[in-house]
Order: C-alpha cells, then sequence, then structure tokens
C-alpha cells in the first residue's frame, strides 16, 4: 500500500526528532493519529487541546527543540489557540497540526466550518493550508523551518481527506533544517555612542531581561568595570540574579527591593535584553537599548541610545573601550537600600508565621523554595502565584522556571508541567497553581495519571482569585465575583487515583510538604492559604494605591524574597571589603 500524506508527515517528525504528539484523537485528525500508532512517536492524550498547546510549548522551552500538539476540525483546534498565543510570544519552537474539514465542503458552512488559517494568524509566524499532498509536503518543510528559525509557532492546517492522499513528492522535506544561532555584532557607530554615553555618566544601572540567558558573565563584567547595580525583569530573574555581586531586585508589578530606584537615580539606565512592557517603571531620562532585534528599541520608553546586537557581542565589543570607574557609592548606596527592604520584608513573612491560619502563601513559597531539588524546572500560574515565584523562589543556575509571562493567561501551570515533566521523568517538576488556574483546566490531572507522570502539583488554595482582588483595590473598585467556595482539591485528586495531601497547619507544613516531595509518583498538594495576602505591606494606605503610581508601587511591591536576602547581605560585605582597598 502506498504511504499517504499523513505517514509522510509523521515520518517526517519521527526524522526531525519528534518525540511525542499532544492532542486530542478524533474526526479529520485520525489518519495522522493511524500514523503515529505505527511510528516511534508517542500520543499523548490530554483532556483539553489548550492543554497540548502549553505542553508543547513548555517542551520546546526546556529543550531548545521542536514540539508538535494538535487538534481536530473545528471545536479541536480552536481550543488550541490559547496555548499556542502563549508558546508564540514565549518564542517557542512548536508546530501545531490542524486539522480541517473535507477539502470540498469548505465554504459551505459545513458542520464544524471554521476558517483556521484565519484564526491562527495572530499567534503564529507560518500559518498554511494544505491544498494537496505534494503542496503538503512542501509547505511541511517551510512549517518546520520557520519555528525551529525562531519566527514563532507554525500551524499546518490540513484537510482530513488529503491527509489520506498519496505522499507527494519529498524534495523538500529532504532538505537539513538550519540551526544555527549566529552572533549579530553590534554598529559600529551605535557602539560608540554607547561607550560615549556610559563614560560620560557618573551613575549607571543595568536592567536586564530574557536575552541575557547567554551573556551573563559579560553582564556581570561590565557591571564591574563601571560600577553599576544590576536589576531584572522577570525574564531575566533565572539568569542573571543568582550569586550576583550587583544585584539589586526586580522591578515591575512583582518587584522587589532596590531596583525601582537604581532605575531612576541613575544617570544612564541601560537596557539590556529585554522588552518589558510596563512603561511607567521606566525612566524616560537618558536610556540606552541593547536589542537582537531592531523593532523592540524604543517600545517601552524614550530611547537615546539605540544598540541592535545580541547583548553579549555587544558588550565585548564596548568594554575595551570603557574608562574603569573607581567611584562607588552609587552601587554600594543601592546594595544597601537592597538589602534593608529585603531585610523587612523577610522579618514581616517570618514572625509567628507557624501560627498564622490561614497559611500564609509567602511562607508557603519560602519552605518550597528551601525543600525543591537544586534542579527543579517550577511551572507557575498567572496571578499571585507569578507574585510568590517572582520573590521567593531562588535561582541557581540550574533551575528552570516557566510561565505565562508575555501572554499571562491563566491555568498554564498544570499543563505546562505536563510538557516539562515529559521531557526528563528523573527530573523534578513542580507546579504552583493558584486554585482558580487549576479549576480551569481541572481535568488535566486525568493527563497526569493516565501517564502516570511524577508531577508535584501545589495548590495556593485560597478560594480566591487574588490578583483580580488586588487589581480591583487598586482601582477603588468593590470585591465583586473574586471569591468563592472552598474546593477541595485534595479529595477530588484522590477520586481521580493520585496521592493528595491536605496542609492547613502551618506548624507541620515543612513536613507534609517534604513528604509530598519524595513520594515516587504524582502528588497533588492542596495547602489552604490566606486570601487576603495580596503582597501589600500592611503600612500601605489607599492614597498610595490608587492609579499604581510610581511611589505607591515602590512601597506595595517593595518586597523581597526568601534566601535572596542572604546574597543581599553577602553584597554588603562586599562593599566594606571594597572600602578597605
Amino acid at each position: 500500500m502506498a504511504r499517504n500524506f499523513a505517514q509522510q508527515l509523521v515520518d517526517t517528525l519521527e526524522s526531525r526528532g519528534v518525540e511525542r504528539i499532544y492532542g486530542v484523537v478524533g474526526d479529520s485528525l485520525n489518519p495522522i493519529v493511524d500514523a503515529i500508532h505505527s511510528s516511534s512517536i508517542e500520543w499523548i492524550h490530554v483532556r483539553n487541546e489548550e492543554a497540548a498547546a502549553f505542553a508543547a510549548g513548555a517542551e520546546s522551552l526546556l529543550t531548545g527543540r521542536l514540539a508538535v500538539c494538535a487538534g481536530s476540525c473545528g471545536p479541536g483546534n480552536l481550543h488550541l489557540l490559547q496555548g499556542l498565543y502563549d508558546a508564540h510570544r514565549n518564542g517557542a519552537q512548536v508546530l501545531a497540526l490542524a486539522s480541517h474539514i473535507p477539502s470540498t465542503q469548505i465554504g459551505s458552512n459545513f458542520f464544524q466550518e471554521t476558517h483556521p488559517e484565519v484564526l491562527f494568524s495572530e499567534c503564529s509566524g507560518y500559518c498554511e493550508m494544505v491544498n494537496s499532498a505534494d503542496h503538503g509536503a512542501r509547505i511541511l518543510h517551510h512549517a518546520i523551518q520557520s519555528t525551529t528559525a525562531g519566527e514563532g509557532v507554525s500551524v499546518l492546517v490540513i484537510p482530513g481527506d488529503v491527509a489520506k492522499q498519496d505522499a507527494g513528492d519529498g524534495m523538500f522535506l529532504d532538505s537539513t533544517i538550519a540551526t544555527g544561532r549566529p552572533v549579530l555584532y553590534p554598529d559600529a557607530r551605535e557602539a560608540a555612542e554607547l561607550v560615549a554615553a556610559i563614560n560620560a555618566a557618573e551613575k549607571v544601572t543595568l536592567f536586564c531581561g530574557e536575552g541575557v540567558r547567554d551573556a551573563r558573565e559579560q553582564v556581570l563584567a561590565l557591571a564591574e568595570k563601571i560600577k553599576a547595580p544590576v536589576g531584572h525583569a522577570f525574564g531575566g530573574k533565572m539568569h542573571i540574579q543568582y550569586d550576583n555581586p550587583f544585584d539589586v531586585g526586580m522591578s515591575g508589578l512583582l518587584g522587589y527591593g532596590a531596583c525601582h530606584d537604581a532605575l531612576h537615580e541613575a544617570d544612564l539606565l541601560i537596557l539590556l535584553g529585554t522588552d518589558f512592557p510596563y512603561t511607567e517603571f521606566l525612566p524616560t531620562a537618558n536610556v540606552a537599548q541593547v536589542d537582537i532585534r531592531a523593532a523592540n528599541i524604543g517600545k517601552r520608553t524614550t530611547v537615546k541610545h539605540p544598540v541592535v546586537g545580541d547583548v553579549g557581542a555587544t558588550i565585548d565589543n564596548i568594554l575595551p573601550h570603557l574608562t574603569e570607574k573607581t567611584d562607588r557609592s552609587f552601587l554600594d548606596a543601592m546594595l544597601t537600600k537592597h538589602a534593608d527592604t529585603l531585610e523587612k520584608v523577610v522579618d514581616a513573612y517570618t514572625k509567628d508565621v507557624d501560627k498564622h491560619v490561614p497559611i500564609h502563601p509567602e511562607f508557603l513559597a519560602h519552605v518550597l523554595d528551601e525543600l525543591a531539588d537544586d534542579d527543579a524546572v517550577f511551572t507557575v500560574d498567572t496571578g499571585m502565584c507569578n507574585v510568590w515565584a517572582a520573590r521567593y523562589l531562588t535561582p541557581n543556575g540550574r533551575r528552570a522556571e516557566i510561565g505565562s509571562f508575555r501572554h499571562g493567561t491563566m491555568a498554564n501551570a498544570l499543563p505546562h508541567a505536563i510538557g516539562a515533566q515529559f521531557v526528563d521523568r528523573d527530573r523534578q517538576v513542580i507546579s504552583l497553581n493558584g486554585d482558580g488556574g487549576l479549576g480551569m483546566l481541572l481535568g488535566e490531572l486525568l493527563t497526569v495519571k493516565l501517564h502516570d507522570l511524577p508531577l508535584k502539583m501545589v495548590v495556593f488554595n485560597n478560594s480566591s482569585l487574588g490578583m483580580v482582588k488586588l487589581e480591583m483595590l487598586v482601582e477603588g473598585m468593590r470585591q465583586h465575583g473574586t471569591d468563592h467556595e472552598e474546593v477541595d482539591f485534595a479529595a477530588i485528586a484522590a477520586a481521580a487515583g493520585i496521592h493528595s495531601v491536605l496542609i492547613d497547619d502551618p506548624a507541620t507544613l515543612r513536613e507534609q510538604l517534604a513528604a509530598a516531595l519524595a513520594h515516587p509518583g504524582p502528588v497533588l498538594i492542596d495547602v489552604r492559604t490566606d486570601p487576603d495576602a495580596l503582597s501589600i505591606p500592611p503600612s500601605i494606605t489607599w492614597e498610595m494605591l490608587i492609579g499604581f503610581s510610581r511611589a505607591a508601587t515602590r512601597s506595595v511591591f517593595g518586597g523581597g524574597v526568601g534566601d535572596m536576602v542572604h546574597l543581599a547581605r553577602a553584597n554588603l560585605r562586599n562593599i566594606g571589603a571594597a572600602g578597605a582597598v
């Protein structure tokens, strides 16, 4: 029997190293699923295609390789949208197979008819419909090459009848996929202007994003030479915060420490590999920006000194031409302020914490941080879980953290964790779930059970949509629709056959959490947390909250984070050592 296009597609994915495809079987997708059955690729049965796209995105972010998800025609592939938006904005290499109604019925208002090539256009860099088997072989290559090249998600729309056609010419599929990442050095004129700006400034601050992932050593060398405090956005936290003698914390709605002051008191602020979106937190006076994507420069604030290039390559280029600064007074002042701020917040969440019922979510996050493996993968729900993760999870260069940091959707943590755990069943994967997020995709507990994934699912169960409550408060609105009846997630997980733990006594939190993390299989850890813990210090005033003014957010989000206080203390010792030289 001749090979059909579905088999050709699956053979191609197999040859490209794809190990699994996440999705829900049915209808027009069946020929592809049948072809998968005869391959080495594992079909991962999820309960909602949205979870399939999230899982594929997480897999790709951890491995740096192509990951695949699939949905059947109409309603099936529409469920992919949310997860694909997230994967696309996170820069994951994801191929989505969106099967379609029979090609001869397109345009007839057929059962389950949609127009996927239109619907998916905004959440993909490449989206095309297969018109024939020959055409499919050609554009399958294009789709894989596009997403592998960093253009975002690729979507192939495949009518069911076309999937069953005899395989077409594989000329394009014989091509080798280009995976190289060339280094982009800065334009000489832009680099020279940045050097002049740095040499002219007395006080310089560096603010880092995801783009410093491969430039950590260069950033620290730059900070040392020009005595600059180093702050970060959430995207830069895991790459630059640990063991950093120049660290002053994070800015933004989730921020902490002295970062805000360091940004605004500097003569020159240099944005390094960040598309930090919150304009209200950024100064406008004298800002430089280094980014590999020229389109990002000047999107968030006034930029006087633009440089297009890789962060590491740019620093390598300019560092020999910079005059070393000897005055540490600005750096030391920011380090002192950072340490003082963290000390106050740590004192606040450790005082009588073993007696506070419901449990402080800060305390839970702090203990989880201490108990988790040094190479754990954390997946984080949008909302207050983002706050606790940003402040209390300590990076070390080996841990990974995945969240919907750009798309900002609820319910991402569990399906992201599913994808992360499939990458390596022996690596500890911990999801930080809000009760609202978990409730939204609760069916994925069945996916965890079906595939016996050793996930550790921690639920911050406060019977409230905490971030929404905070949003209403700062707008001066009355809380409405944010709270709900208590849900026993531990009982739900147990009913699904998953080992579960209910923790409502802070005195036993550490012991119960440690035992749950040590359990060999999947575990749901239902922790009853304080719904009024909204990351706001008790001395906050209503006037400070209204409008989220910069002064208010310094107080509202001026908190600190678990073990990072030890780093802040250590950095203070560096001040004394430098002064003694």
